[in-house]
Parts: structure tokens; sequence; C-alpha cells
């Protein structure tokens, strides 16, 4: 989970190799979806709600749409994505995906109790299940149980303990009373656990811009620069972790959620061989919510 100046985001690996440029462009891509399916947040200083979607691009051509809802409660919060490939990428690389986190609100801080996704290729469906305790896991899940690979860097106990799923790692909170939208935003580290990798996502303040989406918000973002970090649970030698890795120019827009001091990702930039690998709003839509009262006898 993202927290300023504490953690961040979340992200999927992918285990095909890059052998072309329209290969390595996939590879971007998947890594770029995954994303957005792996933010999180900190206390939140009210309750909000958002609805948002989004449409992914490779080089100006759209491959993908998706959809985002988020709900804050006075208790209680849940976050769900799906999304899938469309246009030329559906033609030879068609698949979809879910994801899921819910879990409690403590003194305005959203602690997960759970994460699920689901992806679907042409090949095969992949379900993962994670339970969470206070940032440990409790248990995890592949189903299919993936085969063991002896080049992968074990995932150890103490690699799921004091973690962020990737679903409740894509939020970051401001605390303060100050500008919600200001450079310590992007002053965030977290370390993230999918199920299979063992990662840290970090961040780092770019600049500020303003955004418009078709449908909602029209307003300052802040931009950041976005650093990932393998840990374990990877293979070394896979050329997408090493682009990954080795990347400094991916950049990361976060828009407010109303009524909250949480910023949700507005639009992720990544570049790949063929051209910017682009994931933003259409439509991002979002209101505070009106604290729950209490009932008098």
């Amino acid at each position: 989970m993202f927290t300023t100046p504490h953690h961040a985001p979340g992200l999927r690996s992918t285990e095909r190799r890059a052998s072309d440029p329209r290969s390595a462009g996939r590879l971007a891509m998947a890594a770029l979806c995954g994303l957005v399916l792996a933010w999180a947040a900190e206390p939140a200083a009210a309750q909000g709600k958002l609805e948002a979607q989004y449409e992914a691009s490779l080089a100006g051509i759209p491959v993908g749409r998706g959809a985002w809802n988020i709900d804050i409660g006075d208790d209680v919060f849940a976050a769900a994505a799906s999304g899938g490939t469309t246009g030329l990428l559906k033609s030879f690389a068609g698949g979809s995906g879910t994801g899921a986190s819910q879990g409690r609100v403590i003194n305005g801080a959203l602690v997960a109790t759970g994460y699920q996704a689901s992806t679907t290729t042409s090949k095969k469906t992949e379900e993962i299940r994670i339970t969470l305790d206070k940032g440990n896991v409790k248990d995890f899940a592949i189903v299919p149980e993936p085969p063991v690979d002896a080049d992968r860097i074990v995932v150890t106990d103490a690699h799921r303990r004091g973690v962020w799923d990737p679903m409740t790692a894509s939020l970051v909170r401001v605390p303060g009373t100050g500008d919600v939208l200001s450079p310590d935003a992007c002053h965030g580290s977290a370390a993230v656990f999918d199920g299979r990798m063992r990662y840290e996502l970090k961040l780092d303040f770019k600049r500020m811009e303003t955004v418009k989406a078709e449908k909602g918000y029209h307003g300052p973002v802040v931009v950041c620069s976005l650093f990932f970090v393998p840990v374990a649970g990877y293979i070394p030698d896979r050329p997408v972790i090493k682009y990954l890795a080795a990347q400094r120019n991916i950049e990361i827009a976060f828009a407010p959620v109303a009524g909250t001091r949480v910023l949700v990702p507005f639009w992720l930039k990544v570049p790949t061989p063929l051209g910017p690998a682009m994931l933003e709003a259409t439509s991002f839509i979002t209101s505070a919510q009106p604290p729950r009262v209490a009932k008098t006898q």
C-alpha cells in the first residue's frame, strides 16, 4: 500500500519472454494492465466513492479497457477492478481479468483482510486468493497450482510479512491538512505480495499537470516517477523483469477521491520498444459520502 511517505502500489509479473519488439510490447502492456489492478491506501480522512473507466493503448492504438470501483465507508471498504484486451491485441493475445480487495477501516486506515484475482486467456484461467491480518499474509493460493521452477527466487515467510495486496496497494493517502495534491504524495514506497511475487514500488515527485476525463474529473493531478524493484518470486533472467526493473521513465498521475485525502491513479505511462504504453481514465466520477449518523433510541 502506498502511504506517504511510507508505502506504494502493485504490479503483476508475467512469465512470457520478449523475443521480439511485438512481444516486448505485449509484455509491457501486460505489466501496465497489472498495475491498474494493484494500488492501495492508508488512513482516509472521510468517506468517498469512485467509479472509473480506463483505456489502455500502445503507441496510440487502443488495446484494452477496464473499470475500477472504490467504496470507502465508515468502518469497511471495498475495491473492485475488471478489464480485458480489445482491438488488435485481442486478435493475438486476448485476455481478461478481475481483481478485488476488502477490509476494515480502523482509525481511518484501510486495513485489507482479503484479495482475490482471476485472469483468463485462450490457454487457461488462473485464480489467486490472499488472506491478510494486519499486513501479514495468513494464507494464499493459486489455482491451478503453478509448476515449481528451480530458477525462481523463493518467497519466504519473512517476505509475506508487512506487505500489501496489489489492489489495496494502489491508493495514495496524503497526511496532514494541507493541499492533498502536493509533492508529498510522491514520497512513498510499498512492499507488495501478489500471490506469486514480492516486490517494492517506489515513487518520486515529477511535476503537476491538469487533466480532463471525457466524463467526470477535470482538474490537477500530481505526477510521480514509478520504480519497480523485484525482491522474490521471480525468475531473474526473464526479459520483462529486467526491462521493468531498469526503467527510469515510468510515470503515474494521481487524482483525488472527493471527500478524502486519498489519491487514485488517473493515468500510467510505460515506455516500450513500440512506443508508450498508456493506461488512462476516460471516465472518473467521484463523490464524497456523508458520514453515517449514529442511531438514537
